[in-house]
């Protein structure tokens, strides 16, 4: 891991070199969005989760979430180009609502002929290339916000280390093709969802493709994350005709990925897919996505059907209406279903 270290610094320092002045001084500008929705979910009662071994892994619940929810992010970015093109900027995200860390991510990059360097808190290649079934409402199955209105467990067929302190590297496109991989160390961290390994480095990396083509477009990937003694990988395709796309995405991840030191492992690999399609015409966009997660003997189905349509600049108009289906243990099913329906400002 020390050469990797050193390799990236090197090259850092050779994209500097004979450098005198920079071409002017980088102002940063202010985006971001806001969401705000309101909704509706309803649901059986959740038994507890037992593991292969007998242990009870998650508690059950006999509540579900009824609420008006909101997400709110800031960013700051600006960067500058060096007299030799080198392009170095900055990009600060602050969470609009939040109680531990405000800062969601920050870190700088620079960007040449030799391809693209981020070091700060930021996610990992593995992540930011990962291709997923296409999904246009509030909810979705993968990754999504599901959790936010019913009491259910998440699939996630990307299930990357979050945002972490590190340090990636892009190459260029070729032929439409990019690479990238990401090293962190984890040492006393946590990510955004769970405690990581103290004292272990994740490695991350990602391949993907991005073509367009008369009369239909193309999207692939494949990505993988080791930590600790575990490795999560996946793969996922797009492909666009005329106003539709189609695709889908599979994740498998190991029973000891991501464990702190000295805890069990979870016991059970999990795999996760989905796969959807969209249709745009205009101003609004509608799709039908379906996902699947099962982890020893539970399993979970969840499908969205979304909907999104343009207000004007910047405003979106977007519901929701989902279901899903938890099997535990193959003796007890919770299922329920939602609707939800809000507007998302982009500024």
């Amino acid at each position: 891991m020390k050469k990797i270290l050193v390799a990236s610094s090197a090259l850092v320092a050779v994209a500097f070199a004979g450098q005198a002045s920079a071409s002017e001084k980088i102002q940063l500008s202010v985006g971001g969005y806001m969401e705000q929705w309101a909704g509706f979910a309803d649901q059986d009662n959740r038994p507890d989760l037992v593991n292969s071994s007998g242990t009870v892994t998650r508690a059950g619940s006999d509540g579900r979430v009824n609420a008006f929810q909101s997400d709110v992010e800031v960013y700051f970015r600006g960067s500058t180009t060096l007299d030799n093109g080198i392009e170095i900027g900055a990009v600060i995200e602050l969470e609009g609502e939040t109680s531990t860390d405000q800062v969601d991510e920050q870190y700088m990059f620079v960007n040449g002929g030799f391809g693209r360097v981020e070091m700060g808190k930021n996610d990992s290649a593995a992540d930011a290339m990962g291709v997923t079934a296409p999904a246009v409402g509030p909810v979705g199955v993968n990754d999504g916000d599901m959790q936010n209105w019913a009491n259910v467990d998440l699939i996630d067929t990307v299930p990357s280390s979050g945002d972490q302190k590190r340090v990636t590297y892009y190459t260029p496109v070729f032929g439409g093709f990019r690479a990238g991989v990401s090293y962190a160390d984890m040492d006393n961290s946590t990510n955004d969802a769970e405690t990581v390994a103290n004292g272990e480095n994740v490695l991350s990396a990602g391949l993907e493709y991005k073509g367009d083509f008369d009369g239909f477009s193309l999207g692939l990937s494949a990505e993988g994350e080791n930590n600790n003694e575990g490795n999560w990988y996946g793969a996922g395709v797009n492909v666009g005709f005329g106003n539709f796309t189609v695709g889908g995405s599979y994740g498998h991840t190991e029973d000891d990925y991501n464990q702190a030191n000295g805890a069990a492992p979870r016991a059970d690999d999990t795999d996760a897919f989905d796969i959807g399609v969209s249709y745009a015409m205009d101003a609004a966009a509608v799709s039908l996505t379906y996902g699947y997660q099962e982890t020893g003997s539970q399993e979970i189905n969840a499908v969205d059907l979304g909907f999104a349509y343009t207000l004007g600049a910047g405003v979106a108009w977007k519901s929701s209406v989902f279901w899903f289906d938890e099997d535990v243990n193959a003796t007890t099913d919770t299922d329920g279903y939602g609707v939800v329906t809000g507007i998302r400002l982009d500024f």
